[in-house]
């Protein structure tokens, strides 16, 4: 399983997230303490926003502990909204166009998890796309026609969540026909370079992790798989079956049932 970590708030260099936290996410790139294997080893991403409305995105398929550009680039970016992800390959290849985050237009999107049996009935995900956002699929993952099926979604009117349950529901519809269980076990995050959005839920009972905690000193949202320090104490716990809304320094939970 993944690893993933996001921030929302005034900017901060990527490292104090990405690098420098005892329990930082390339810590927890090899040693996860929330997830079923604690290597995650296949690529790793950053997207970020600044100064134009499209994130900027860095991915590739080394370890995120053995990528030297990744520690120049989280020592040098600095940014008020940014996501960062650790990958364990559920079964797809691990390639460039497979690691996260994903991006679209403002969009960028990350997720920890997997439709069961994915592989099975791939080609079945691939027709769900519509034809105008087809040229967009680049990789092999599940994670990337959810994406791609939450975008159509945003754009023809839908918010963010019904978006997301609603692409999430149609993939585990087809795991439930074709695939095999667990037919679903999900933590996402999604943003639009203002707003900053995590889910969780599991179709069981083991639905991945995700914390949140308000940062004073830094003045910012951290939301990730794992918390960043152990002695930080005051790390919430987002309830399966729930997603939540960061902007400015408001949270919004609300339930979340695909």
């Amino acid at each position: 399983m993944c690893r993933w970590a996001a921030y929302l708030g005034a900017p901060i260099f990527m490292e104090e997230v990405v690098v420098q936290p005892g329990h930082s996410l390339i810590h927890q790139s090899q040693e996860a303490e929330e997830a079923k294997t604690a290597i995650n080893a296949d690529g790793f991403g950053v997207a970020w926003y600044n100064h134009r409305a499209e994130p900027g995105l860095y991915r590739d398929v080394l370890p995120a502990w053995s990528d030297p550009n990744l520690r120049a680039i989280a020592h040098q970016v600095k940014s008020h909204l940014f996501l960062a992800h650790v990958r364990a390959s559920t079964g797809s290849a691990t390639s460039r166009n497979n690691c996260h985050p994903f991006a679209y237009k403002q969009w960028s999107f990350m997720h920890n998890g997997q439709i069961g049996g994915f592989e099975g009935f791939r080609k079945q995900a691939d027709m769900l796309i519509p034809d105008a956002l087809y040229h967009k699929r680049q990789g092999a993952t599940d994670s990337e026609v959810l994406f791609l099926l939450m975008m159509d979604a945003i754009e023809r009117g839908e918010t963010v969540p019904h978006a997301l349950e609603n692409a999430t529901r149609a993939l585990m519809d087809l795991s439930h026909r074709f695939g095999t269980t667990p037919h679903l076990r999900l933590s996402a995050a999604l943003s639009d370079g203002t707003s900053l959005w995590a889910a969780r839920c599991a179709s069981d009972q083991h639905a991945p992790s995700v914390y949140y905690r308000w940062s004073e000193s830094r003045q910012g949202w951290a939301v990730v798989s794992e918390p960043l320090d152990q002695d930080e104490g005051d790390w919430i716990s987002l309830p399966s079956g729930h997603i939540a809304r960061f902007d400015g320094r408001d949270v919004t939970v609300e339930p979340f049932q695909p």
